[in-house]
């Protein structure tokens, strides 16, 4: 007997190759899955700009981004995540500007609004057209996170979640998904947490955040379904080297830890060869 439903993930028009640079921007479970590549040797850029929520905070990192970054360069990330958290926005009433951060001002200072599907649809288009431009085969990643908002009320999360998704589909259906040699796709995060695991032992104490485990999970996902074999194969010759590099030594000055840590560090420095993107 089946006592759960598995989320089928379309596999994408290209896979992520072994230690190559990938940019993440959105909300904080952006930061927690560009953490896990991190710890897989992957250089990430990870919200430079601080975490960003909604679509058009989402615009503005990339907007900063392509000020320092040369346009259509190829030695920028080739893969880029953009993971929404909300629809929500907030405006400087001042200004009447939407800012990312509120910067710990007065509430009062500011107007919170919600975007429509065809506005958040707009800056992602925005997002798109910007990430194109700075590198023409980019492949984009769409994810909408599967954080909860209680202070929105659950139904108005979910509300929020649905604009998202819907903004998302809109932007697949309406702008071409292939451009030159890149693509893009959607990667089901949000689905895999409400229909498939579906369950409070799989949060974070707050009964919001995702779990650590929930995240190792949706990262094996993304593993099985984005990494080509030479990614795959790379994560298992590092996975015994992780594992040592992170071993505490009930003594660390003892001859037999400094032996093994010197054949760690030779085996890292024979991996870095094989692979040179390796960071550590």
């Amino acid at each position: 007997m089946e006592f759960r439903t598995q989320v089928t993930i379309d596999k994408p028009s290209f896979l992520i190759e072994p230690c190559e640079e990938i940019l993440f921007v959105g909300s904080c479970f952006a930061d927690a899955i560009g953490q896990r590549f991190r710890e897989e040797a992957f250089p990430v850029i990870a919200n430079p700009f601080g975490v960003m929520y909604n679509p058009a905070s989402i615009l503005h990192t990339l907007q900063r981004l392509a000020t320092t970054t040369p346009a259509a360069s190829s030695t920028g990330p080739r893969v880029a995540f953009l993971t929404l958290g909300t629809n929500h926005i907030y405006r400087l009433k001042e200004t009447g500007e939407i800012v990312d951060n509120c910067e710990k001002r007065p509430q009062v200072l500011f107007q919170e609004e919600e975007l429509t599907v065809d506005q958040c649809a707009n800056y992602l288009s925005q997002a798109v057209s910007v990430l194109r431009q700075l590198r023409p085969d980019v492949h984009i990643v769409f994810t909408v996170s599967p954080i909860r908002y209680r202070k929105y009320g659950y139904h108005e999360s979910q509300l929020s979640k649905a604009t998202l998704l819907l903004a998302v589909q809109q932007v697949l259906s309406t702008i071409p998904a292939v451009s030159l040699a890149g693509s893009m796709s959607y990667f089901p995060a949000y689905e895999i947490v409400m229909d498939e695991l579906r369950d409070y032992r799989f949060y974070a104490d707050d009964m919001l955040h995702p779990s650590p485990q929930t995240v190792e999970y949706i990262w094996e996902r993304l593993v099985d379904s984005c990494f080509s074999p030479g990614a795959k194969h790379f994560l298992a010759e590092w996975r015994p080297l992780k594992q040592a590099l992170a071993h505490k030594p009930f003594n660390a000055d003892s001859p037999e830890y400094r032996a093994f840590h010197e054949q760690t560090l030779l085996k890292v420095a024979e991996l870095k060869k094989k692979y040179p993107h390796l960071t550590l």
